[in-house]
This record gives C-alpha cells, sequence and structure tokens, in this order.
C-alpha cells in the first residue's frame, strides 16, 4: 500500500518561510513542500537594504539568499514568487491562489499550511501620504525606487528614529544627501532607556543631520520645487526631494483573520510554543506573530529575523513531529545598529519595559570601560548600563554604545540572560583577552563585579533621577581641576587623594552620595567611608552617566 505524501504549504519566504521550508525538507522526503510568495524573489536579506540603497552593497544578486531555482534543484521545493494566496479554507484545507503575472486563479489543498506573511510598513492615514516622493523600505523592488528616486534628489527627510531611520540616515548620507531625521519621540532608537540614546543622538548631529526629536509629522504637500513639503506638529515645514518612512511596521494578519485565527493583543497571530495557531493546521512565524519576552512576560510582535529563523525550524519539526524537544522559548530582542561609526546593541529588558510591566525587584549599574586596554593603541570608551534583578542577581537586559567591541559584549550577557546567569556569574566569567581585543578585567567582568558589590553590600548606589530632591551631601572625589571643568549643583569637591586627611570636612550625620568622572573612584571612597561608619551611595557612572541623563531632562522617559 503506498503510503499518501502529506503536502506541507507555506505562504511567505524571506526568514521564518524559506527556513521552515528547507527544515521540513530536512526532516522529511516524502513531503511535498511548496512556497507562494507575492513578491518577486522568495528569500533575500532584507537587513541588507539600506546598504543597497547606500551602494555599500553593489549588487542585487548579493543579497539574494536562494533562488526558486536553488530550492528546486537542492531541496525539491516548489516555488511560486509573484503569487499571492487570496484566502484559505480551513474547514476544506485548501487556499485560493492567484498568479499576479496571468491573473489566473487556483485552490490548492494541504495537509499543513505554515503563514509567513511579514509585516507591511506603516503608513500613517496622513494628508498626502500617497504623493510619489514618499518611500518605504521593505523588500528590493522598494530598494530600487528609492535608488532611482536617488539619481536626482539633493534632499531627504526620515521619518522615524528606530533602526531602519538610523541606518537609512547613515546611507543616504553616503550618497551625499542633505538630511532631516523627525522622530516623534523625545529619543532616537526608542527601544533603549532614553539616557542611552544621547551618544546616538550626538553623533547624528556631529554628521551633520537636522535632528528634529519630540515633533510628529502632520501631512505632506506637493513642495514649490517639485518635491515634497513635511508639514511638522510644531509650526514648521521642510522642503525636500524624497521621504521615507520608517515609523515601524504593523503585522501582516489579513489572511489570518479570513481563517479565523486568533490573534494577539498587539495585533499579531497568537501562536503556541510549536508555533501553532488557534485553528488545526495552521502554523505561523516570523513578523506577523506575537511572541513572548522571556524577561517581562509580555507578548509583542518582535521583527527580527534571527528569532523568525528559529520559529521557521520549529514550526517544521512540528508539522515533521519527533522533535518534541524543540519548542520556541520567546525572545530577548537582541538587537545592534550600526550608525556613523557608532555601534548600538540591547539586550533583554530595557528600564522603561520593566517599569511599564511593574517590576520592582531590579536594580542598574552604569560604567564606561574601554573597549581594550588603554595602553594598547585605538581604545576607544564603551558606555555600558545593565539591569540586573535586587533578588537573586539574575541578568535582566543591557545596553552598550561604542566604537569598537560592542556587539562581542552584548551578545556575552545575551548568552548569559538565556542561560539564566548571574551577575555573580559575570564576574567569573573567562573572556578572550589580548591588548588589542580587550582586558584581563573585560567590560563585562567588571559589570559582574560592579553589580556583585552592590548585592553583596559592598556598593550602595544612588540614582541620578533622584538628585534634584535628594537632602543628601553630595561629594565629588575628582581632582580640583576635573571639578573645575564641570561638576553636579550643590556638590563639594574632596579629592580622593585628600579624603582620608579631610574626613572632618564630611559631616556623619547626613548621608554621603559620592560623583568621580566613571564610578571607579567613588567606589574607592565608599570603601573608606563605609570603614569609618559613614552611611554612602555611589552615583553609578559618575558624571560621564550624569552627561547623558541630565540632557534627557532629568528624567527616564
Amino acid at each position: 500500500m503506498t503510503q499518501t505524501r502529506r503536502r506541507i504549504l507555506i505562504v511567505g519566504g524571506v526568514a521564518g518561510g524559506a527556513s521552515c521550508a528547507a527544515r521540513a525538507r530536512r526532516l522529511c522526503e516524502k513531503c511535498d513542500i511548496v512556497i507562494f510568495d507575492r513578491g518577486p524573489h522568495v528569500s533575500f536579506a532584507n537587513c541588507g537594504l539600506p546598504y543597497f540603497v547606500g551602494e555599500v552593497i553593489k549588487k542585487e544578486e548579493k543579497l539574494l539568499v536562494a533562488n526558486p531555482a536553488l530550492f528546486n534543484d537542492r531541496f525539491n521545493i516548489e516555488v511560486h514568487t509573484e503569487t499571492e494566496v487570496l484566502s484559505i479554507d480551513a474547514e476544506q484545507k485548501t487556499i485560493l491562489v492567484r498568479d499576479l503575472n496571468t491573473s489566473q486563479e487556483r485552490t490548492e489543498s494541504y495537509d499543513a499550511l505554515v503563514l509567513s506573511p511579514g509585516a507591511r510598513a506603516i503608513r500613517p492615514p496622513l494628508p498626502g501620504i500617497d504623493l510619489p516622493g514618499i518611500h518605504v523600505l521593505r523588500n528590493i523592488p522598494d530598494s530600487h525606487r528609492i535608488r532611482a528616486a536617488l539619481s536626482k534628489a539633493k534632499s531627504a527627510v526620515i521619518v522615524g528614529g528606530g533602526f531602519i531611520g538610523l541606518e537609512m540616515a547613515e546611507n543616504l548620507s553616503r550618497r551625499g544627501l542633505q538630511l532631516s531625521l523627525i522622530e516623534k519621540s523625545p529619543q532616537v532608537m526608542p527601544p533603549l532607556d532614553s539616557e542611552m540614546a544621547v551618544p546616538v543622538a550626538d553623533r547624528l548631529r556631529a554628521e551633520g543631520v537636522d535632528l528634529r526629536l519630540g515633533i510628529g509629522v502632520t501631512a505632506f504637500a506637493e513642495a514649490d520645487n517639485g518635491g515634497v513639503r513635511v508639514s511638522l506638529d510644531n509650526g514648521d515645514s521642510i522642503d525636500t526631494d524624497i521621504v521615507i518612512l520608517a515609523i515601524g511596521v504593523q503585522p501582516e494578519t489579513r489572511l489570518a483573520v479570513s481563517a479565523g485565527i486568533e490573534l494577539g493583543d498587539r495585533a499579531g497571530i497568537k501562536v503556541d510554543a510549536s508555533m501553532r495557531t488557534s485553528v488545526a493546521g495552521i502554523w505561523a512565524v516570523g513578523d506577523a506573530v506575537e511572541v513572548n519576552d522571556v524577561i517581562t512576560g509580555e507578548l509583542q510582535p518582535i521583527p527580527l529575523a534571527g528569532p523568525a529563523n528559529r520559529q521557521g525550524r520549529i514550526a517544521a519539526s512540528s508539522i515533521i513531529g519527533g522533535h518534541q524537544d524543540l519548542t520556541f522559548r520567546g525572545v530577548q530582542a537582541t538587537a545592534v545598529c550600526g550608525v556613523f561609526g557608532l555601534i548600538v546593541a540591547s539586550t533583554g529588558a530595557s528600564e522603561k519595559s520593566l517599569k511599564r510591566c511593574g517590576q520592582k525587584d531590579y536594580e542598574k549599574i552604569y560604567l564606561h570601560p574601554g573597549s581594550h586596554v588603554s595602553y594598547f593603541p585605538g581604545a576607544t570608551p564603551i558606555h555600558l548600563k545593565l539591569l540586573f534583578s535586587t533578588t537573586d542577581g539574575r541578568i535582566l537586559g543591557a545596553q552598550a554604545i561604542g566604537e569598537n567591541g560592542i556587539a562581542r559584549r552584548i551578545d556575552t550577557l545575551s548568552m548569559a540572560i538565556q542561560m539564566g546567569a548571574t551577575v555573580y556569574d559575570l564576574e567569573e566569567s573567562e573572556l578572550c583577552y589580548a591588548p588589542q581585543f580587550g582586558a584581563a578585567k573585560d567590560p563585562v567582568n567588571f559589570a559582574g563585579m560592579i553589580a556583585a558589590n552592590h548585592l553583596r553590600g559592598d556598593l550602595p548606589l544612588a540614582h541620578w533621577e533622584d538628585v534634584e530632591h535628594c537632602e543628601a551631601n553630595i561629594v565629588d572625589v575628582r581632582t580640583a581641576g576635573e571639578y573645575a571643568q564641570r561638576h553636579l549643583p550643590g556638590s563639594v569637591n574632596i579629592p580622593l587623594e585628600e579624603l582620608r586627611e579631610r574626613l572632618t570636612d564630611i559631616s556623619p550625620d547626613r548621608e554621603v552620595w559620592l560623583i568621580c568622572e566613571v564610578g571607579q573612584r567613588a567606589y574607592y571612597a565608599t570603601r573608606l567611608l563605609m570603614q569609618n561608619n559613614y552611611q554612602v551611595r555611589v552615583l553609578s557612572g559618575g558624571m560621564k552617566t550624569w552627561d547623558f541623563f541630565s540632557r534627557t531632562g532629568g528624567s527616564l522617559q
């Protein structure tokens, strides 16, 4: 008796759908696997699109991860590009598809259906939003339209200061355009905590970008010169040749809704740990699904390629069977972005997200070490924020900014979070060391030591946002010269080298908050004063952190 071949249909390629198809074939040679994609490419590197626009990547073919011929020849997977799936009949287990070249429609049956429709760029319903000079960047045809527009453009307005907005700013600047970047939030990179985004804004301005924060767009219109006039909610307007909308994406859920599939609270497709939807026989992966944040427990769409690839593999394993141990653990939203030579990376929770979900048993530290030892040429600062649990020292999140060594440190901390590691584990981490790459005490080690010292009671911390209303005696232990250049209003200067001889200058009846440039000398002073029975706290990260924090308005936004 001949066994009936299972038929697996996948709607959408790119990261989630393509990885699901390839994994399914590796697990099952006796399945028919078919991918449908309404675009001209089934698997392409959409993360490389800004760099294709900026001509860092010269040729389109470099963006193509796999084409239909490769899927057919290597994996015996059938691919139909420029084919749109119109509807799903979950009861009959069929889909209705249309060939976009011929307009012919047909019905395809399935045993298992995987939805990987991705997400669509947000185009807010503003006046003039459909003018020809306004672009989004989600696929290769989008990038060609932008490149064509750039051939005659001298200026551009980017709306949105997230990952795509910043990468487009760098690449359009590389093409010689005069740039304005509009962000409705009071900071760029909204996922970061506000004080950690300050160096990014500084770099954009230093590179000549007209950065406008806390300002929204109200309308678009044709400009007198034939370009686009962008009207802002503060009454200003900007005339520009082209506009790039980079204000985020929305899960593409039309098909799911038509099939009666349940959506989550954030309008993404609801799935279980095996990527099954609420309708039997249908799985979903990628930008369209809601996933669990492993730190905060929040469910939300996370449009990142890494999670989409993992979800595709897990969905395939669930469909084929025999790999019940493969489930999706959730996300940490680990991400990195480059902008004008500055690298920005984060993993796990931000302080904003911890506050949003009501978590209170956490602490934070700031440090500003070098990317490698100072005696070896080329060391550059790393600005690092670490969030950890005050109950058990578990690492909750980290953000880092600098020019070198950023991704390496955040990757290390990302894996530490995944393994449930604590700040005590960071103290003992054995990491690569040579003078040109790091230090015997790596920034990751330092972060663990500072946090562990706090949890052991050796380093009590004060928060910068509390400085304005504190009644403590604020002591700056830097040199007199450093203090003269800039200092915290209301602070007094007692250099660390003079502290032992000047203890009587400090009242034992008031709590003492200590400051230095980055935190190290303040820690030494803390240990000295605590052993002389003073009540002491350290402002973590010193004046370097204050430089960032004070420019957010003195609050966490």
